[in-house]
């Protein structure tokens, strides 16, 4: 469905209270209400000028936008929120090339943002994906009131909104033991095809997020142990373990790569060097781990599979083999077991089983 005519995030060009009524609006009347071609309710904040217009530009140090991000301590976090972010700027200025960055994020009311999380609603994404960008817009109105430049009410009122319930299935698919098989036999013995065996491996023996791989580093190897110091979300570190096999396959690696310092896996050049930055190996981004399982697995003749899947993969395989969920949870990095017991394949199981148990009766006609 196609979105309603909505007019951009415009700041108040010339109005001393950026937080007092728009002197175009009525009392208790909508912004932009009465404006020829708006079809549906506007998102429109008080303000005068043309989208995107600044009475005076946002340094990026007093910009929420800017500050919000500067706040996340993985990448991988700044890219998604940053990606949230823009497309909430995008959907509400219907400026394509709209970014969150300079946007007047403090104008925003509860009138706004329910209209927004309605909008979000519309889109027809899953519930999960809706919630997040609704977690990016009440963390930028969050800055936007640690920054002096919304009240506490005003950012109360606005953020109060309620997540979007929805049932759903965990995303992905199993990985059968003989895809991976297939997918390691692809890897040959040049210098990317040693590392793409040791990092299927290490996906397949750990269940780590791509960019908890990515972000690996060589000082996180530890051989001794057989394991591999983990940062997750919210910079949570822990400990996950590698197979024998996996071992096998990560000294294989670091025959080729070298001992030095630097990130555990890395891109290669075409010339089949290591890729290093300063002298050290660069790591690969979450996109290139991405773009290897999809290459490897489409010479083994598999059907495309994700990082995730062999995440999910590696959950459901601990818990088929009795592994308790306070134990699977902290080897993937869970913050609530009711996350990890999604995963659990054992209550699928049993129900099916439980139908099985039936018979349809054979064709007979009545007599």
């Amino acid at each position: 469905m196609s979105l309603p005519a909505v007019s951009g995030l415009v700041p108040d060009a010339g109005v001393p209270d950026a937080g007092a009524p728009d002197p175009g609006v009525p009392d208790g009347g909508v912004p932009g209400a009465g404006v020829p071609g708006a079809g549906a309710p506007d998102t429109r904040v008080p303000g005068t000028g043309a989208p995107g217009a600044w009475a005076s530009p946002v340094e990026p140090a007093r910009d929420p936008y800017h500050v919000y991000l500067d706040s996340l301590t993985s990448a991988e976090s700044r890219r998604t929120m940053r990606g949230c972010l823009d497309r909430l700027a995008r959907l509400l200025t219907g400026d394509e090339n709209a970014t969150g960055a300079g946007q007047p994020w403090h104008l925003l009311r509860y009138e706004h943002t329910v209209r927004i999380r309605t909008l979000l609603t519309d889109q027809g994404w899953s519930a999960a994906y809706v919630n997040k960008h609704l977690v990016a817009l009440r963390r930028v109105l969050k800055e936007s009131w640690r920054l002096g430049r919304s009240s506490a009410e005003e950012y109360a009122r606005a953020s109060d909104l309620a997540p979007v319930r929805q049932s759903r299935l965990p995303t992905g698919q199993h990985v059968p033991p003989e895809v991976v098989g297939a997918a390691l036999a692809a890897c040959d013995d040049s210098p990317a095809g040693v590392r793409d065996a040791a990092l299927i491996a290490a996906l397949y023996s750990t269940g780590c997020r791509r960019a908890e791989i990515g972000g690996l580093s060589l000082a996180d190897y530890d051989p001794g142990g057989r394991s591999l110091r983990v940062r997750g979300k919210r910079d949570k570190e822990r400990l996950v373990y590698l197979t024998a096999d996996a071992i096998g396959l990560l000294e294989r690696w670091l025959a080729v790569r070298g001992g030095g310092p630097g990130a555990l896996f890395s891109p290669i050049s075409r010339a089949g060097r290591v890729r290093t930055r300063d002298g050290r190996p660069v790591g690969l981004t979450g996109q290139g781990i991405a773009d290897i399982l999809a290459r490897r697995l489409g010479q083994a003749g598999a059907s495309r599979r994700t990082a995730h899947d062999f995440r999910r993969t590696f959950i459901g395989e601990l818990l088929d083999a009795g592994v308790d969920l306070a134990t699977a949870q902290a080897l993937v990095g869970h913050s609530s077991p009711a996350t990890t017991a999604r995963y659990d394949r054992r209550p699928e199981r049993t129900r099916r089983e439980a139908v099985d148990r039936l018979r349809l009766p054979p064709p007979r006609p009545l007599s």
